[in-house]
């Protein structure tokens, strides 16, 4: 049975993103099936000046809420730009990259189903 977690995010480890394509990337598993979380895991991604996520698909959903910095989400080809205060929805099987084009730390904020 899952136990009540309560966490300082920052105090979380900071790890390196490894895919193909991915540049300055950085993620905190703030909360995930190692802390017996059934549906859904939470993620702190932070991506630095000129850093980016890699353009590619799967098969859940993204639930992104950005803390700071600003950027663009390549998403089916087109941009669309986001900031400080943006949710945003990522349907699942959608082709998508998110890019810092800020001159400061990109952070956000992004949920995802456990088990994926």
């Amino acid at each position: 049975m899952a136990e009540l977690k309560i966490v300082e995010a920052l105090e979380v480890e900071a790890q390196d993103v490894e895919m193909d394509g991915v540049e300055n990337v950085k993620i905190r598993w703030l909360i995930s099936e190692a802390d017996g979380a059934p549906n859904f895991q939470m993620r702190l991604f932070d991506v630095g000046p000129g850093g980016k996520t890699p353009l590619h698909t799967h098969d859940w959903e993204h639930e992104v809420f950005v803390l700071s910095g600003e950027g663009k989400l390549i998403f089916e080809g087109e941009e669309r730009g986001f900031k400080e205060g943006s949710a945003v929805f990522v349907p699942p099987g959608k082709e998508h990259s998110f890019i810092n084009t800020g001159g400061s730390s990109l952070q956000f904020i992004c949920l995802v189903p456990t088990g994926m």
